[in-house]
């Protein structure tokens, strides 16, 4: 194959991703079932008849497309967002994981008659959410913002849980020696060793993104990626998890005010739909659909299991009762989306030497469909039927009424001189669409801002934004005050 027919097919499968994911947004389809059919229709069993058994190599294009998603999450979220719900987060990513693992597992020994490691194995795979369907999911639905940014943490955190897991019980399997000490121990490591990585390096990543000057602007988005890819790679070389320290590094650069953060977000966005095309085609490639026959019955009765009485009941018994409503609970139980991440954890069984490997993985590729399916499309009927949704005039004021009529607030904001607003373009200072800084107060003038304005040291900021848009302006003021 030459360069030119290289190209060729790799601008027809990206091409073809667009247009599925356009097909999918305006049908409510997820995208990740899309990108899967469409490495499936392109594999042996498919059309296009491409053998593809690389195991190795989809395992690589996984992490890497999975360190480019969860990077991105970071990035577009602030840690002001999650802090309020951080400590119930924690609990869904760790004791909700667990508790998962052990109960899927459970129904996984009785439905597919697996030996018990076995059978853990599975139920650690599933055991995460996956960021790619959870980030997509909700950037486009109303559910209420404390519990979609309690999903939002919990999917960052909860995949180091799942991998550390998934790699002790695969040891524990292949080596006879290996046991429930060395699984905890394996645990404690990675998360450990992942948490300090992602924090040092996120502090790194923050100083040298203030710092950063205009005429080096161009080579922001290069600096990201080299971020993104050295909290992964110098976590995951010294045994810790390489994907708690990519989050964390993208929620720190995310949580820092730059006039480079816009540029990134958008830079990273891009990026990560293009890592979820690649990733979804080649696991898709993977898969040959005639095997899943052999599995669906039980696979499904699973699915059930998990989406029904699994997740709900991890839910209940990680997070304390006065957090959430029964309703929130319910809403959360109901929202764990499975998707990329337990196929790549998959792919770590297929390239074992367990015994059950291929069953175990295409029970996880059903489950992923499946689940995919059915929470993608109903979970916003579902957040409606509870009465968990925004009010309209939260996030989209309606199209009768002015933006005159709908309740302001003004705050005003004085600029020190080691504030990382100093020295920033009004353009760059990153308020949401609809506020905006209405007058800048320096000394004993009062000047109106254009977007090339340049914020100074003494400054006086009026900024008027919707009501509704107070939370998202306290956010970014946040951020303003961070010291250089």
């Amino acid at each position: 194959m030459d360069e030119a027919q290289l190209l060729l097919i790799i601008g027809a499968v990206l091409a073809a991703g667009v247009m599925i994911a356009l097909w999918a947004s305006r049908v409510g389809v997820p995208s990740l079932v899309a990108f899967l059919a469409l490495g499936m229709l392109l594999g042996s069993d498919g059309i296009g008849n491409i053998a593809f058994t690389d195991v190795q190599l989809a395992r690589t294009v996984g992490v890497i497309a999975l360190a480019a998603i969860l990077f991105e999450g970071g990035l577009s979220t602030s840690w002001r967002r999650l802090r309020q719900v951080a400590g119930p987060a924690a609990l869904l990513s760790t004791v909700g994981v667990v508790i998962t693992a052990v109960l899927t597992g459970l129904a996984a020994h009785e439905l597919f008659h697996l030996p018990w490691l076995e059978s853990f194995l599975l139920g650690a795979v599933v055991s995460s959410t996956d960021a790619a369907a959870v980030f997509a999911t909700l950037r486009f639905t109303k559910i209420r913002r404390r519990l979609a940014r309690t999903l939002e943490a919990e999917t960052g955190g909860n995949d180091p849980m799942a991998v550390a897991l998934t790699i002790g019980l695969i040891a524990w399997i292949q080596q006879p020696a290996y046991g429930l000490g060395n699984l905890m121990v394996l645990l404690f490591h990675q998360l450990g060793v992942g948490l300090v990585v992602g924090v040092l390096l996120g502090l790194v990543a923050t100083r040298v993104f203030a710092h950063l000057p205009r005429s080096l602007g161009a080579f922001a988005p290069v600096a990201s990626v080299a971020a993104c890819a050295l909290s992964y790679g110098i976590a995951a070389a010294i045994g810790g998890s390489g994907f708690l320290a990519v989050y964390l590094v993208g929620l720190a650069i995310g949580s820092t005010p730059s006039r480079y953060r816009q540029q990134l977000v958008t830079f990273h966005e891009g990026l990560a739909f293009l890592s979820q095309v690649i990733l979804f085609v080649v696991l898709g490639l993977l898969v040959f659909p005639h095997q899943l026959v052999a599995v669906a019955a039980a696979s499904l009765v699973l699915t059930v299991l998990l989406v029904v009485v699994i997740r709900p009941v991890a839910v209940w018994l990680s997070i304390p009762f006065s957090h959430y409503t029964t309703k929130e609970r319910l809403l959360l139980g109901f929202a764990g989306l499975r998707g990329a991440v337990p196929i790549v954890l998959a792919t770590f069984v297929l390239s074992s030497q367990i015994g059950q490997r291929e069953t175990i993985f295409n029970a996880v590729f059903f489950v992923v469909v499946v689940s995919a399916l059915v929470q993608g499309i109903t979970l916003e009927r579902i957040a409606r039927w509870l009465g968990l949704m925004e009010p309209a005039n939260i996030t989209d004021a309606p199209a009768s009424k002015t933006a005159a009529q709908a309740p302001h607030i003004m705050i005003e904001f004085i600029v020190e001189p080691n504030h990382a607003i100093a020295g920033v373009m009004v353009k760059e200072i990153g308020l949401p669409k609809r506020a905006l800084v209405a007058a800048i107060g320096r000394g004993n003038k009062k000047l109106i801002p254009q977007a090339s304005t340049t914020i100074e040291s003494g400054d006086h900021l009026f900024v008027i934004a919707p009501e509704a848009l107070r939370p998202e302006v306290e956010d970014v003021s946040t951020r303003w005050r961070r010291r250089v």
